[in-house]
């Protein structure tokens, strides 16, 4: 009789294998949304792990909205080079010339004008499936998300039209004009991931780690000051030393104030944590819903 025990790190880094090759098995065209943050940094090892030595199947692709760190987009150019791995950037700004993204007057944030832009890259290379880094621990709306979760011809996502996952059978048939999103990573937590992070010793951005940076203190959080972002008149600006614990746009994405310059710095501040890591994300904080009303137009 066997004595061998798969470990936490071990049965959720063997889920999301197996999650993967299923995707693999089913799909004619899926895509990985690699965008260079922790949790997309993850599933590219997973990847490597379930086809290496094999080419990886299917690209990187990645939406662009123009207000990302450049760290990140430095990382994400790097990593794909590194792979060997076909990386494709759509950019709001080029759905925005288009007429496939359209801002409202006044809008600052490109969250929402990501949704179109995702939908338009989905049927400019007739992927039939996205795969993504959302965890269920993330917010509310994620909460809800299965393994495989159906959009439908118009990109969107109705929680209440979700397919069962028995057994862990996953039901891929689609209609033309459909896709499948799928989030391998679905029972991660932020503190599994950086433990998976510190096992693998997998490189991340250097924005995860302490650094100086300019901040005002805006919506009851540290902002970074940049030309996107600029003081008002009654702010001050202040020096701190800062990370990031989860990055979206340099506009919304709140720092924490931090010494962690460490993985195993970072992993025992998140074990002392009393806010979720998106509670320092200015775009969730607008209202309870705004997640899952993004969601189900067709955001990730």
């Amino acid at each position: 009789m066997s004595n061998y025990h798969l470990d936490h790190l071990d049965h959720l880094e063997s889920e999301a294998i197996y999650v993967l090759r299923e995707v693999a098995a089913e799909f004619e065209r899926p895509a990985l949304l690699f965008s260079g943050g922790k949790d997309s940094i993850c599933l590219l090892r997973l990847a490597e792990k379930a086809f290496r030595p094999s080419d990886l199947p299917l690209p990187l692709l990645n939406v662009d909205t123009g207000h990302h760190f450049p760290e990140l987009n430095e990382f994400r150019d790097r990593r794909a080079t590194e792979l060997g791995a076909r990386l494709i950037v759509r950019k709001v700004e080029d759905a925005i010339a288009a007429g496939i993204a359209v801002p409202v007057p006044g809008e600052i944030s490109r969250n929402r004008l990501q949704i179109p832009t995702l939908l338009a890259a989905l049927e400019e290379f007739r992927f039939d499936c996205a795969i993504g880094g959302a965890r269920r621990d993330e917010e509310k709306a994620r909460a809800k998300e299965r393994f495989f979760s159906f959009r439908d011809a118009f990109g969107q996502w109705d929680p209440k039209n979700q397919r069962p996952e028995l057994w862990n059978l996953y039901n891929a048939r689609l209609n033309p004009g459909e896709h499948m999103r799928v989030f391998p990573l679905s029972n991660w937590t932020e503190m599994d991931v950086w433990e998976y992070i510190d096992r693998e010793r997998l490189d991340v951005p250097s924005i995860y780690f302490s650094h100086r940076r300019s901040c005002v203190r805006r919506h009851g959080q540290w902002l970074p000051v940049t030309p996107l972002l600029p003081p008002r008149d009654a702010e001050t600006v202040r020096e701190l030393v800062v990370r990031v614990r989860t990055i979206g746009d340099i506009i919304s994405t709140g720092l924490v104030e931090s010494p962690a310059n460490t993985v195993t710095d970072i992993i025992t501040e998140i074990a002392a944590a009393r806010v979720t890591e998106r509670g320092s994300r200015a775009d969730d904080r607008t209202s309870e819903a705004a997640m899952e009303d993004r969601k189900k137009q067709g955001y990730f």
